[in-house]
């Protein structure tokens, strides 16, 4: 008799199937390596993409060290350490499928890259009326504004499925990424607007109070203020816990925002009995320090020259009416920033590896979870 399966979706489970049916769905996109499943015999639960001959390829590098430490009675897991190797597995699956995360990037480059050089190009045309340039300029960026916003969320789940399929071997054509992408866009850029707004939101609310701290003219106000600060960060902190996986679940798994955002804390919280650095959260946080460290980098450094040199002359000058009008001119007349454009689209190329670092991390530890 054919191996029954049981699979896990949306945290339901589906079947008992035959082999015959699970390739039936997977072929609609209804189980993606990632999913839950056991056998109808077993109580264990392992992930679709181990089933024989539904995938065709072996679980990846990250995975295999995972179970290979499994004990040999009952086949349960035991104590195991992390797998060490997440950046070389990101740095893997970026490579082998460059070109479609290029792809994926480009949903992000093209945007950006026409908003910048047609309004450059409008502002210098000579011969133009003002307010009809003003009026090109302004109506075209907006519209770029807004196509980014959209296809935020296609890019976000494409990452997730093109990083899960290649990180079990699978290949996955980019037009079957995009439609597989496209299906969680509802889903996905619902939990943008929360997530993103929140940040946001804790991220100015922080600004203001360093600002307010600064102009504080009491020592018990500057406490107070202080004090509100160090509540804001460990806001910030709890809020970065709970969502460190939310893309993953949100896709992977197709939860909906509620479950996701619970199994994203669930699973960055686990892991205590390991030490502190080999924990999902800890990682996951290394990873991303490591990128806005990146990202500042290459955002700072084309424009240092010209912030250090406008510094001197601020320290400098006699007539700060005359800087102000000079910085104002300097400002007006400067054409398109190539490098900058250059390193923001290099930035764009590379962004990828955030989150397949992430899918990466999540499959390394959700057995843990399991």
């Amino acid at each position: 008799m054919a191996e029954q399966w049981i699979i896990r979706v949306h945290g339901k489970e589906y079947g008992p199937a035959d082999l015959e049916a699970l390739q039936e769905w997977k072929a609609d996109g209804r189980v993606l390596p990632a999913n839950p499943a056991r056998r109808v015999d077993l109580e264990h639960w392992q992930t679709a993409s181990e089933i024989p001959g539904l995938f065709q390829v072996e679980a990846p590098p990250v995975q295999q060290e995972v179970r290979g430490q499994r004990s040999q009675v009952g086949d349960e897991p035991t104590s195991k350490r992390p797998s060490r190797n997440v950046l070389t597995e990101t740095f893997r699956i970026y490579f082998r499928g460059f070109f479609q995360f290029l792809g994926l990037s480009l949903l992000s480059i093209v945007p950006i890259a026409c908003a910048e050089l047609t309004s450059r190009f409008i502002d210098t045309a000579p011969g133009v009326n003002v307010d009809l340039r003003t009026l090109v300029a302004g109506g075209f960026g907006v519209c770029m504004i807004v196509l980014r916003l959209i296809l935020l969320p296609v890019y976000i789940a494409g990452i997730q499925v093109l990083s899960a399929e290649l990180a079990t071997g699978n290949r996955i054509g980019f037009l079957s990424v995009l439609n597989g992408a496209v299906k969680y866009w509802p889903r996905v850029a619902g939990l943008c607007i929360f997530v993103y707004a929140i940040f946001f939101f804790l991220i100015v609310f922080g600004f203001g109070l360093l600002v307010m701290a600064a102009s504080a003219n009491t020592v018990l106000s500057a406490v107070i203020v202080l004090g509100l600060l160090v509540l804001q960060i460990w806001l910030f902190s709890r809020f970065f816990i709970n969502v460190l996986f939310w893309q993953q679940f949100t896709v992977l798994e197709n939860l909906n925002a509620a479950d996701a955002l619970r199994e994203s804390r669930k699973l960055a919280r686990s892991g205590r009995d390991l030490p502190w650095y080999q924990r999902p959260l800890w990682r996951g946080a290394f990873i991303f320090s490591i990128w806005i460290a990146f990202v500042i980098a290459i955002t700072i450094t084309p424009q240092w020259a010209t912030f250090r040199d406008y510094l001197q002359q601020v320290m400098q000058t006699q007539d700060p009416q005359a800087l102000y009008e000079k910085m104002s001119a300097a400002m007006q007349t400067h054409a398109v920033d190539y490098q900058a454009l250059a390193l923001n689209i290099v930035q764009r190329i590379l962004q990828p590896l955030v989150g397949i670092a992430f899918v990466v991390l999540y499959l390394d530890s959700k057995p843990d979870v399991e």
